[in-house]
């Protein structure tokens, strides 16, 4: 009966379809993102031609670095507009190069703190490296988790919200300190075969930094509207009188603390500081761990705290290059 059916025949070669033109890369994105393949992390709430572009310029990335279309497709993400690779697409793009002699990764315990390291030698140079990035860097950075549960403040409806920690750092610390300081180490020691690509959460972090100078409008605006005014002087009633509203209307700008809004200014204030004495100095003034104590909110203490070392970590890190 199946005798018309021609045999399947084994051999060939594997090959990868590889665009040539910019027209051919965006067939390549539409058909990805037609066949529901495109990672969500890379498309977000994008559809038609606006996420086959994302795609696009995934895929182009990934050739600038040597890499095939689907494979740029599960390493590369776009963070604010800037592509950057995973923690394991980074290592990949190295070791293909083939001018890697060795790479080796991993984390080890000192003292009871975890240390992760990244050691790596050129083949062609003979260069050779050893970074470490430890739990005690990163928790000066502000970026070690250590709680289950973390206040988020939900900016749609305004208010703190407990929900589990989904952080890698708090799910994978050991992985997490490994490639920051794979992503160090390879930076420098193959820069010239990264192009300046950078992994996905040093990109994040980098991302959320410049987010918070980004609401300083909104913030302002936020300011103008009649919420918190102070009392302004009293226009020309009788001094007497005048005596007598302060009393009444002292007690009623006392009661109006509120939280979301003090810890926006706080945010919006050091996000305009330029150095780490910039950032001391308005956090002296805003005197948060006291506001918060004497309004009854002694649990976001830590929550206010996070806001100066984001920043404190940011002005580091653009120092240091």
């Amino acid at each position: 009966m199946n005798s018309h059916v021609p045999a399947l025949t084994g051999g060939g070669n594997v090959l990868a379809i590889v665009p040539q033109t910019f027209e051919e890369t965006m067939r390549i994105g539409r058909a990805v993102v037609a066949s529901g393949l495109a990672p969500s992390a890379l498309i977000g709430k994008l559809e038609g031609d606006d996420a086959a572009a994302a795609v696009a310029v995934a895929i182009m990335s990934g050739a600038e670095l040597g890499l095939k279309p689907m494979v740029s497709l599960r390493s590369f993400t776009v963070i604010n507009g800037r592509p950057a690779l995973y923690g394991d697409g980074l290592i990949n793009v190295v070791r293909m190069s083939g001018k890697v002699a060795y790479l080796r990764t991993g984390c080890e315990e000192r003292g009871g703190k975890m240390v992760g390291f990244c050691e790596a030698k050129r083949l062609d140079t003979g260069e050779d490296k050893r970074v470490e990035f430890s739990q005690a860097d990163a928790e000066r950075a502000g970026l070690w988790q250590t709680k289950a549960v973390v206040v988020k403040w939900n900016k749609w409806d305004k208010k703190n919200e407990e929900k589990p920690n989904d952080s890698p750092w708090y799910r994978f610390p050991q992985r997490m300190l490994a490639w920051r300081a794979a992503g160090y180490c390879l930076r420098e020691l193959f820069g010239d075969v990264l192009g300046g690509i950078r992994d996905e959460f040093e990109v994040r972090e980098i991302a959320e930094a410049e987010a918070m100078r980004d609401i300083t409008p909104p913030a302002e605006s936020v300011e103008s509207k009649p919420t918190p005014p102070k009392p302004p002087k009293p226009p020309a009633p009788p001094s007497a009188k005048t005596i007598e509203a302060e009393p009444d209307e002292k007690p009623s700008e006392a009661s109006e603390f509120v939280l979301g809004d003090f810890l926006d200014e706080i945010e919006t204030a050091v996000a305009r500081a330029t150095d780490e004495a910039d950032v001391e100095e308005i956090w002296n003034d805003f005197d948060a761990p006291a506001v918060l104590e004497t309004e009854g909110h002694a649990d976001m203490i830590e929550a206010a705290f996070a806001i100066k070392t984001r920043r404190l970590a940011q002005l580091s890190t653009l120092n240091g290059g």
